[in-house]
């Protein structure tokens, strides 16, 4: 493939050289300037840390007061670990930087390096599914083509606190800044878009998450389509064509001066599904259409999901000045993230059994669109570990219930359904005929993840069989993957 600017205007950023090893994230002076502190010694920080349980050598630690916990309780253990610094709002006896809040720093710093990384390509990216997966393919690609000047959230870093410290993470020389942005209630995308200020925005897709805070469908597209406030002037907004939401998104994209760029399987989409080959590895050879040329590559991600989602990261990267070529290469090379599809061989009879670690979030959504995937993994049984699905509200019922049908279609042969809310979907299993079930489905339902632990043990796993673990990460479900895969290999990925 070949790399050429979808919007001519975001192809004007230059080249920038890749950081030196053992280059300092921030200077002393410079946080001090930033924040509008004052700096006790002089320091070079490596980088920035919240979490005095993540500190490394080197780090500057920021002293975060949140309604529960006080980060200035936890200096000793930043600095026993490595700190070589603190940002904090008292003075202490070690090096630091003193402000009058340190929120309000953490925000300071955030902008500053924004502003330092001014020829940065910011891209911002949100929705109800698949946000993180897509986070990091956007990554991969803009990381392989600027030769590691690409920077990206760690982990699920979206909220109100992760967002401005993924920021101020940003390395000055950064050639591209990717941000996931995430939320629970109304009102919480537009600050969020204000502080990264992007050149490009995606919506991955609109579904029931957080519809009991939200209240609806409508509501939901509404708070994700603020992503579009924050752009800069002449910003691009990347929206899945094939949502039912997509004229909705499209208005507020209209409302916010941007250029909007489509994808999806639609004859309308700019990015454009034409074809899609199953690869024996799992994933798909994909052929896609952007207008002006086709394109195909391969992705390593088994799933029809990932097959869309591929589409929305070309998208990203093409309206970003990156390279489709190197970005072909990416999405063949990417595997499974630790709790988002990460796969895993472990100890069966007579062999192993493969293990699908989606245990980190759920929704109807998601539930469904990974049931599809486990279908399509050959398998000698497919056992299905489902955990509760969070904050549904008076929704919770329904979604739980509907979920007997994908079970079905997927062939699984065995479900093991974990959490209160469960009680919903085993009892619609329980009435449901094996004419409807299209063959035998046994199923357990349990409290927590020990008791799930047990019955998938007693289940008996053996040589060929695939287990999909999914569900609300606060059911604990990882607990359960922890069980079965400490000391066990990852299952190489589709891309080898």
């Amino acid at each position: 493939m070949t790399s050429a600017a979808l919007h001519p205007m975001l192809h004007q950023w230059p080249v920038l050289p890749r950081d030196r090893l053992g280059l300092a994230l921030w200077r002393s002076d410079e946080i001090a300037a930033a924040t509008g502190g004052s700096a006790s010694h002089a320091f070079e920080a490596a980088g920035v840390e919240m979490d005095s349980r993540d500190v490394k050598p080197g780090d500057v630690f920021i002293a975060l007061k949140g309604e529960a916990m006080d980060g200035h309780r936890f200096l000793a253990d930043a600095f026993a670990r490595g700190a070589i610094a603190a940002i904090v709002d008292r003075p202490i006896d070690r090096p630091h930087v003193l402000v009058a809040d340190t929120r309000a720093a953490l925000i300071a710093l955030a902008h500053a390096a924004r502003e330092r990384a001014h020829e940065a390509v910011r891209i911002g990216i949100t929705g109800s599914v698949g946000k993180t997966g897509v986070k990091e393919a956007i990554f991969a690609c803009l990381d392989r083509a600027s030769r590691g000047a690409a920077h990206r959230s760690v982990r699920s870093y979206n909220n109100h606190v992760g967002v401005p410290l993924s920021l101020a993470r940003m390395p000055a020389r950064s050639r591209f800044g990717v941000f996931e942005m995430g939320m629970n209630h109304a009102g919480e995308i537009a600050p969020l878009a204000a502080h990264v200020r992007p050149h490009v925005a995606l919506i991955t897709t609109i579904a029931p998450a957080h519809i009991e805070n939200l209240g609806s469908l409508e509501a939901i597209a509404d708070e994700k389509a603020q992503i579009f406030t924050g752009l800069v002037p002449g910003g691009v907004a990347i929206i899945p064509e094939d949502s039912e939401w997509a004229e909705r998104l499209k208005a507020h994209a209209r409302s916010c001066g941007a250029q909007i760029v489509t994808f999806g399987r639609a004859a309308s989409a700019d990015v454009r599904l034409l074809d899609a080959i199953p690869a024996s590895s799992g994933g798909a050879l994909v052929t896609a259409d952007l207008g002006d040329r086709r394109v195909c590559y391969t992705i390593a991600e088994p799933g029809e999901h990932w097959i869309v989602n591929s589409l929305g990261v070309l998208a990203a990267v093409r309206a970003a000045g990156g390279d489709l070529g190197a970005a072909g290469l990416a999405l063949a090379e990417m595997g499974g993230l630790k709790g988002r599809g990460a796969r895993h061989r472990i100890p069966a009879r007579s062999g192993s059994a493969l293990l699908i670690d989606e245990s980190y979030n759920a929704n109807p959504a998601s539930m469904r669109a990974t049931l599809k995937a486990l279908s399509q993994t050959p398998a000698r049984r497919r056992i299905a570990v489902l955990g509760s699905m969070k904050e549904l509200g008076d929704f919770a019922d329904a979604f739980h219930r509907q979920l007997a049908a994908p079970l079905a279609e997927a062939g699984v042969d065995h479900a093991i359904l974990v959490g209160a809310e469960m009680a919903a979907l085993a009892e619609e299993l329980g009435k449901a005929s094996p004419a409807e079930l299209g063959k035998p489905l046994s199923f357990a339902h349990c409290h927590g993840p020990a008791e799930a632990i047990a019955a998938l043990t007693a289940y008996g796993l053996a040589e060929g069989d695939a287990v999909l673990v999914k569900g609300s990460n606060w059911v604990g479900l990882g607990r359960l993957v922890s069980h079965f895969t400490d000391n066990a290999p990852e299952a190489p990925s589709a891309g080898g």
